[in-house]
């Protein structure tokens, strides 16, 4: 089933050209969005297939790595209309025998697969490092000045449905490693509305309250899958800057899916950050230069400051390459006309700039 849901259109090995190659190698890379954790690889090994794993982030020399945690979704998914009423996880919790605490519990889920990620890091020699603060952020960057072959993870969550209802979940999930939370993800939840729901309302007074005890804990806001009112409700009471993991824009991809230019320019005008995806939904297309033409869009709008990676590797999403290919997009933006500083900025500078000022201490 995996291969078929996380395909790649290019297989590795990936090759570029001289002058991109000598220039990824000196960059941080960053990616904002990976699902992997849902699919039951061993992320220590060199997989076959989906996208990413902890050696396939070294080869493509990803310093840091968001992986986001899914905990339902709906049958006949789309980016249009979803209800809430059916599940596609439960059964794939069940086939990858997931403890029974997590067949009926989202917030199980969620502390499931949190665990999981601890135990990659613990069993990986030090190939794979937790991050929770900006300490642990600092000390890993310089370690990794001379120890190049080595990755951090950062633990997310896509949608708050994973707090059953309850606030004050925000501090069982943020005390069990999360540090980036959506209020949804492809269904309407108690917190808000959902992009691809059926209501798309904002946030509702408990999902104000989540905003309030995730901000106070130090939890990234991520409205990647928000509806337009949930985007205007979480900027309007945001003391903080905040995030959208993995989007395309209308002003190179128009679709329901994507960001407007007046959201773009008021998350930036928060000091927030934009993560570009890999997948045809986010940038009407299906190669390297697709990706950098979204990145650049973003860049000129409001800086490269702004803008990121955010893959959505393992998402169910068909991407141009694995993680191994990432020097592609160095590549791509090159020849685009991008500068190297700005390059620098988008495949990874950003995202770390961000992660320090964002994360708690």
């Amino acid at each position: 089933m995996e291969r078929g849901m996380n395909a790649v259109i290019e297989p590795p090995p990936y090759s570029v050209s001289e002058r991109a190659g000598e220039l990824h190698r000196t960059l941080t890379v960053a990616d904002l969005h990976a699902d992997s954790l849902l699919w039951g690889r061993d992320l220590l090994e060199k997989g076959t297939r989906g996208q990413v794993d902890v050696p396939r982030l070294i080869e493509g020399n990803v310093a840091v790595q968001v992986f986001s945690v899914v905990s339902k979704t709906p049958r006949g998914l789309n980016i249009d209309h979803n209800t809430a009423d059916s599940d596609n996880i439960t059964l794939l919790a069940i086939a990858q025998r997931w403890p029974p605490r997590t067949w009926i519990s989202l917030k199980e889920r969620a502390l499931y697969q949190a665990e999981r990620l601890k135990e990659f890091a613990a069993k990986s020699d030090g190939k794979l490092t937790m991050i929770y603060s900006r300490g642990d952020l600092e000390r890993f960057l310089a370690r990794r000045k001379v120890e190049p072959d080595i990755v951090a993870g950062v633990l997310a969550l896509e949608g708050a449905q994973v707090l059953e209802g309850d606030p004050a979940n925000v501090d069982v999930l943020f005390d069990a490693g999360y540090r980036m939370m959506s209020p949804t993800h492809f269904f309407d939840n108690e917190m808000a509305g959902s992009a691809h729901g059926a209501a798309r309302t904002g946030l509702t007074e408990a999902g104000r309250e989540m905003i309030r005890r995730m901000e106070a804990r130090g939890m990234i806001v991520d409205v990647a899958h928000g509806s337009m009112a949930q985007i205007d409700d979480v900027l309007a009471i945001a003391t903080k800057p905040i995030v959208v993991s993995h989007t395309g824009v209308r002003g190179t991809c128009d679709n329901g899916r994507n960001l407007t230019d007046d959201q773009v320019r008021a998350i930036a005008d928060k000091g927030g950050l934009i993560g570009i995806g890999f997948w045809d939904v986010a940038v009407c297309g299906t190669s390297a230069d697709d990706i950098a033409r979204a990145q650049l869009y973003v860049a000129n709008l409001v800086g490269a400051e702004n803008v990121g990676l955010g893959s959505d590797f393992d998402g169910a999403v068909t991407t141009p390459f694995d993680a191994t290919g990432m020097a592609k997009i160095t590549e791509a933006l090159l020849k685009a006309g991008m500068s190297p500083a700005d390059i620098g900025e988008v495949m990874g500078g950003s995202q770390v700039r961000f992660l320090m000022e964002t994360l708690p201490q």
